[in-house]
């Protein structure tokens, strides 16, 4: 008996261990995990053909989701979920670099294969490279930009005049109350109000963008907190992804939110007769990006630096451009002349971005997605807020309160009152079928009484 049980044991190990060793053989599958809505799915099964093209390798992609980056980074350090390539914000790239949660990108490939990595805008390689958390750090061996955009103010140029959207003054006039809706996330949001809060400053030359955005104080997280007290009062909600349709249905007629979304609303509201525009104000705002990077815990590697490689194709930028209406952060010839419209009269300055490109200084293209080098000079690059991150939450906390904008408020009212009116009627009706079996009770018990006083 015990010479069997043995054997049992012995061969449910091997089972675990082959089992083990499947899984762990990932050679022929990729895990991606990104933002929801954040590609054209189409490039997904061109990525595996042109993969075994390049490497004579199948592979299979497994495309995974998320919409909080906290919640990706915490299934990853934490769960130590082998994704093998994922698409972080900014700051997020910060902590995983500053907690070695990163290994590098193999920017090195086959003769034979195009590599498309050198296809990066120069301005997002610099904007990655203030992410670096160690001296001699160079971000681009651990993070390759996607997207990227900046924080401004969507307007509906019907109700909104453009002047009453130069500034971040706009938060405070009363004929927008209960008109504002503000994006729910409170890195963005204090990098605006720092910015406003300390605009004199700015002007004075005493400080700069970049420092208040990077350096997080005590005193700068009181100022914006004031700041955005005050401003309470005419914000009509916190919204993560309802604005862009509240804009289109002109329930709010200002939305603080991400250039991407503000390009989206605007589009869909083109057809239905209603004009929205975006603006970066005066007193300035943030620049965010997305990139992608290589998990320490991911299982291939190989396939995720040919998956990033991938993403830096020219005419793969411009699908998921036109796919997603972010703005990738490929600046090549190619991905210029693909977004140029004639048709827009103003011309604007990319040099920034389209770097050593002729005619990129006076380029007729959309403003929302491609910003002015003069709009571009007064935001900055959003950082991790590091040891400041639980008082910036706090913070956070404090000014939104217990505060919903009258639609969901008017909601959950809705549903709990159905609710409360679901309980009741089935308490009612249980005690309904009790008063009914203690009548009928008491009818049985009279009749037979009845009966035995006729017998």
């Amino acid at each position: 008996m015990k010479h069997r049980i043995s054997a049992f044991f012995i061969a449910l190990v091997a089972t675990f261990a082959m089992t083990a060793a499947a899984q762990s053989d990932r050679s022929n599958m990729l895990k991606v995990y990104n933002w929801a809505d954040y590609l054209d799915l189409d490039l997904i099964e061109e990525f595996e053909q042109w993969y075994e093209e390049q490497t004579g390798e199948p592979i299979k992609v497994m495309y995974e989701t998320f919409d909080i980056n906290e919640n990706m980074l915490t299934e990853i350090e934490i769960g130590h979920e082998d994704y093998d390539v994922v698409c972080p914000s900014e700051y997020i790239i910060e902590r995983m670099l500053r907690k070695n949660l990163l290994q590098p990108i193999n920017k090195e490939f086959p003769a034979g294969t195009p590599n498309w990595l050198g296809n990066v805008s120069p301005f997002a390689v610099d904007k990655f490279q203030q992410m670096a958390t160690k001296p001699g750090m160079d971000v681009s061996d651990y993070a390759v930009g996607f997207m990227w955009g900046t924080t401004g103010i969507l307007y509906n140029t019907r109700l909104v005049k453009p002047e009453e959207v130069e500034s971040w003054d706009a938060l405070y006039n009363p004929r927008f109350q209960e008109r504002i809706l503000m994006k729910d996330a409170f890195r963005d949001i204090y990098s605006v109000m720092v910015c406003y809060a300390n605009y004199q400053n700015i002007l004075d030359g005493k400080v700069t963008r970049d420092d208040l955005v990077a350096n997080i104080t005590d005193e700068n997280i009181f100022k914006v907190e004031d700041a955005l007290f005050r401003a309470k009062k005419q914000i009509a909600g916190w919204e993560v992804d309802f604005g862009k349709e509240r804009m289109t249905q002109e329930k709010a007629w200002i939305n603080v939110t991400w250039s991407g979304d503000a390009m989206w609303a605007i589009e869909e509201t083109a057809e239905l007769g209603v004009e929205l525009d975006y603006i970066v104000p005066k007193e300035g705002s943030n620049c965010w990006f997305d990139g992608w990077v290589i998990p320490v815990y991911a299982k291939n590697p190989k396939a995720a630096s040919y998956w990033i490689n991938f993403m830096c194709n020219s005419e793969n930028a411009v699908r998921n451009m036109n796919e997603i209406g972010y703005v990738s952060v490929i600046g090549t010839e190619e991905v210029m002349d693909a977004m140029a419209d004639d048709e827009i009269e103003e011309a604007y300055d990319l040099s920034y971005f389209f770097q050593g490109i002729e005619g990129a200084d006076s380029l007729h293209i959309n403003p929302v997605m491609y910003p002015d080098k003069s709009v571009i000079e007064r935001c900055a690059l959003m950082h991790d807020c590091a040891d400041k991150n639980e008082d910036m939450l706090v913070m956070w906390s404090r000014v939104k309160g217990n505060s919903l904008d009258t639609e969901m408020l008017t909601f959950i009212i809705v549903v709990f009152t159905a609710i409360f009116a679901a309980i009741a009627w089935h308490h009612f009706k249980k005690w309904r079928k009790r008063k009914l079996r203690r009548l009928r009770l008491k009818e049985f018990t009279k009749k037979m009484h009845d009966k035995g006083r006729h017998i």
